[in-house]
């Protein structure tokens, strides 16, 4: 790669940033960061780790993370950021890496890269995933791994493929078995290895279970909607087909101007997602298979839409856009607002990009702060389990940004639950989520009951009129409150 061309991604990679914003600690950050944080600080979380290290035995992603932050003898939030902006910087240099194995003109290839740049928060149809977090987290590591194989595949790179799913597996298991499946259909409708058939077979995730799974396992399960294909609304159907008759007119128009290797993509991609969207059907369908429906096989459209957005505008600069200037604004400029104006309205709370270091202006993230220079690392809270979902927290986790335990939130919790069959994860949330029941209307007796049952030792309140007699912290949205 030219230098100036490492520059113009670095430069993309900051634009993209400015666009999508930067957030420590928000939605699935909240099981990844505590993760790390465990990992670097032992004696934090005592109480209700299994939420969040139940993830660790399936990725080396927070040992990593964890292992960086030691190396840069930097603040975490710091690490966290840099992690983040790296891993966005790589995602698009695979782009740029895949685009010249699809195009020759330069047009072509910042057309695509820009294209996959100006829309990484798009959501996914119903697979509750963005093309690329606001957050750093193991998915968007493993993305750019499955990009930079891909892109070695097309190439018969063969070791580097093996090296690049080797890493994938290691920090995203699932993801790296959505890549390597690419990978084998690509060699497969190319009519290159009749034995690429079985390849993906060889990387299935560890822990599948057939086990009939416990009456709490089924019903935190049957809660998250988007483990069902057939519970997805029309428009999110609309998110699996749509992308593919689009891939199949690029691939009319690339076979048309000899584009093959855009025309093969193209084609694989749609085999690809075909078959996955029938594993999908089966999965969902017999209730024997329930245990199975939790590696939600059509998060593999998250590869669809990436590559279907570079070969896309890759198309749009090479037949469009071409050396017209005002073309390019016409198409990038609104893209970029239209998302950029989505993002402001998840977070409206919170700085667009939360930079390090910065005193936090949201109020929640402020009492957090609080609570995590002045109670003790052994603290056990009760905090409202709908907290994230609050307006004006901005889907912020406590553990990771309060870096203390507490009593299960209803969101992320209840969603690990559903990850372990095997492990009484999903009792225990049952259990302890019957316990905070009712929370907007507690009184100060229920949060002693929290205290006598579970060793609640502080409250966050989030509500007027409750009144507790220690609470040394407040601001205009929360009181932090001791347990006597």
């Amino acid at each position: 790669m030219k230098s100036k061309e490492f520059l113009y991604l670095l430069l993309l990679s900051t634009g993209a940033l400015l666009v999508h914003g930067y957030h420590l600690g928000v939605e699935d950050a909240e099981i990844y960061n505590a993760q790390i944080l465990k990992i670097l600080h032992p004696s934090l979380y005592p109480f209700g780790a299994e939420f969040f290290e139940s993830h660790a035995h399936v990725t080396f992603f927070p040992n990593l993370v964890a292992a960086s932050v030691r190396l840069m003898h930097v603040p975490f939030d710091y690490a966290m950021f840099i992690w983040h902006l790296t891993t966005l910087f790589l995602v698009l240099l695979a782009c740029w890496k895949l685009s010249g194995d699809l195009f020759t003109e330069a047009r072509a290839r910042w057309a695509g890269v820009g294209l996959v740049a100006a829309i990484l928060t798009l959501p996914v149809a119903g697979t509750s995933l963005y093309i690329f977090d606001q957050y750093l987290n193991p998915r968007s590591i493993a993305l750019f791994a499955a990009l930079f194989s891909l892109a070695d595949a097309l190439e018969r790179k063969w070791l580097r493929v093996a090296l690049w799913t080797t890493f994938a597996a290691a920090i995203h298991p699932l993801m790296a078995v959505f890549g390597l499946s690419l990978v084998a259909a690509t060699l497969v409708v190319d009519r290159l290895d009749r034995r690429a058939r079985t390849a993906a077979a060889c990387m299935l995730p560890f822990g599948i279970s057939f086990n009939y799974p416990s009456e709490a396992y089924r019903r935190a399960i049957h809660i998250r909607t988007y483990f069902f294909i057939l519970r997805w609304e029309w428009y999110e159907w609309l998110g699996i087909f749509g992308p593919l008759l689009l891939l199949w007119w690029i691939s009319r128009l690339a076979k048309k101007r000899g584009l093959t290797r855009v025309e093969l993509l193209c084609r694989s991609l749609i085999a690809f997602q075909l078959v996955y969207f029938l594993i999908a059907l089966v999965t969902t369908i017999p209730p024997q298979l329930l245990a199975l429906v939790r590696f939600q096989p059509m998060r593999s459209l998250q590869l669809v839409y990436i590559l279907l957005c570079l070969m896309g505008g890759g198309m749009l600069g090479q037949l469009v856009l071409r050396d017209r200037a005002w073309r390019w604004l016409i198409l990038f400029v609104p893209l970029c607002a239209g998302m950029f104006y989505v993002q402001r309205e998840l977070f409206p709370a919170s700085p667009h990009v939360e930079l390090p270091g910065r005193v936090p202006a949201n109020a929640w993230l402020q009492g957090f702060a609080w609570i995590r220079q002045n109670t003790p690392t052994d603290a056990i809270f009760a905090v409202n389990p709908e907290h994230m979902r609050i307006p004006g927290e901005d889907h912020h986790g406590f553990r990771a940004l309060a870096e203390r335990s507490m009593l299960p939130d209803a969101g992320k919790d209840s969603g690990i639950s559903t990850m372990f069959p095997n492990l009484p994860i999903a009792e225990h949330y049952e259990e302890q989520a019957r316990a905070e029941h009712g929370w907007d209307h507690f009184e100060a007796a229920d949060f002693e009951r929290l205290h006598r049952d579970w060793g609640v030792t502080w409250v966050v309140l989030d509500r007027p009129g409750v009144t507790l007699p220690d609470c040394p912290y407040s601001n205009h949205l929360l009181r932090v409150c001791r347990m006597n």
